[in-house]
């Protein structure tokens, strides 16, 4: 076989595609009026060509992207009796590890642990907790009936113990105990932008309180994992976590050049915040986009909720449904093969870049604030601006699918639980809000 000659064809640069478009469109100023603005203030192209990566910071960019490919495929399962043994048996159905969500208990104590756990090994299959006790309360009693190296890690917010929980569990560093989320911010309405900079001044006021309390920054970076839920602009959410492993390693080497590697563990949840009660079949079409997105963005843990998770009838089928879209996107995407599979892509360099340098500017403006629990107020207000501005694009003409536009009676309930049954550590100054909630 012949292999073409490229240098039979001119290069052509952006500037000529430019013309070529004024050209064609009979319009010099048709590719200006291609271009769109996205809530997070600046603007993207309707092409991009390797000019436009020509200045970007690329080494810096991939260097700080995860190198191992592959994630955990973890479900979540709310936990109101330690009897249940639902959670137990999708290990044997797809599931890589879990997150249990003890918050109507008040304490576990060895006993009903013991319980819960029966048939699960923590040092080979890692178990996510959110709780309510005391984080060193709770690892006390867990080190108890796991007396060996754990896997998996704490959810729950960060509390007055946690330096303690921590220490207690330094001969587990599979075991994270230190968990800073996003999800709260996702979703009262926030761009990609505020979530991942209130997210990283969250970080920092964590991190503030846990070094007076006598950890230091190497063994904080080493017992943290990041949480955030993952939306439905795909380019924009696979960015989104890119910009995030950036950002940690601008913020972590800012204690010292040798932490500026340090890994990220990092957990992507698909989100609540778009999902409708309304034609909520159309929600697996949703799920599917924001956990692809996910893994292609390079989180370590995925939790995909079922596809009718707001709905009273919510149950294994919708549970196993979620488990498969992980299963389908490793098994028949392949995509657990190759890591950071999106790197050279013109675009998505570009945006993940624009995401880095508008999250540090709006990060460093919290932090001139005083940091984000002194910059309460701020904080509201620009999430509140953001959220009507979803509104408003919705009331515009934006289409929702199976609200808005392409809705159909499903059949059975669409009454929507009144409590959503996995909680994400949000914030009392926070509203949980859904979009589709304005429309249904």
């Amino acid at each position: 076989m012949t292999v073409p000659n490229n240098d039979t064809f001119p290069s052509v640069s952006k500037a000529d595609w430019i013309a070529q478009v004024g050209k064609d469109l009979k319009d010099p100023q048709a590719y200006d009026s291609l271009r769109w603005l996205l809530p997070e203030g600046f603007s993207l192209d309707p092409f991009y060509t390797v000019d436009d990566v020509a200045e970007l910071p690329l080494a810096n960019i991939q260097a700080a992207q995860k190198s191992i490919p592959g994630w955990l495929n973890a479900p979540y399962y709310a936990i109101s009796d330690t009897k249940e043994e639902a959670h137990r048996l999708v290990l044997m159905s797809g599931a890589d590890a879990l997150l249990l969500y003890l918050t109507g208990q008040s304490t576990l104590d060895i006993t009903s642990l013991s319980r819960l756990l029966n048939g699960i090994k923590l040092s080979e299959t890692p178990i996510f907790f959110y709780q309510n006790q005391p984080a060193v309360d709770f690892v006390k009693t867990l080190k108890t009936v796991a007396p060996y190296q754990l896997k998996g890690g704490l959810l729950s917010p960060p509390d007055d113990t946690t330096a303690d929980a921590t220490n207690l569990t330094m001969d587990s560093p599979q075991f994270k105990t230190i968990c800073v989320s996003g999800h709260d911010f996702h979703n009262a309405g926030a761009t990609a932008t505020q979530e991942l900079a209130f997210m990283l001044a969250r970080l920092t006021d964590v991190y503030d309180q846990l070094t007076e309390e006598g950890l230091s920054v190497a063994q904080m970076s080493a017992k943290t994992m990041l949480s955030l839920s993952v939306g439905t602009s795909y380019f924009v959410e696979i960015a989104k976590l890119r910009a995030l492993r950036v950002l940690w390693s601008r913020f972590i080497g800012g204690y010292g050049s040798e932490l500026h590697s340090s890994p990220l563990s990092l957990h992507c949840q698909t989100s609540a915040f778009y999902d409708s009660t309304a034609t909520p079949y159309t929600n697996l079409l949703r799920g599917t986009t924001e956990a692809m997105a996910a893994v292609i963005g390079g989180c370590d843990v995925l939790t995909v909720r079922p596809f009718d998770a707001l709905l009273i009838t919510s149950g294994e089928f919708s549970q196993r449904i979620a488990r498969n879209v992980s299963l389908l996107l490793a098994e028949e995407s392949h995509l657990n093969k190759v890591s950071d599979p999106s790197a050279g892509s013109y675009y998505i360099e570009t945006l993940t870049h624009q995401l880095v340098e508008s999250a540090w500017a709006l990060f460093l403006q919290v932090e001139e604030k005083g940091g984000l629990s002194k910059a309460t107020a701020f904080v509201q207000s620009e999430i509140e601006r953001a959220y009507q501005a979803k509104v408003e694009s919705v009331s515009n003409g934006r289409v929702l699918v199976g609200v808005t536009k392409f809705r159909v009676d499903e059949g059975g309930t669409t009454e929507p639980v009144s409590v959503e049954e996995a909680p994400t550590g949000l914030s009392e100054n926070l509203p949980n809000l859904r979009l589709a909630a304005e429309f249904e």
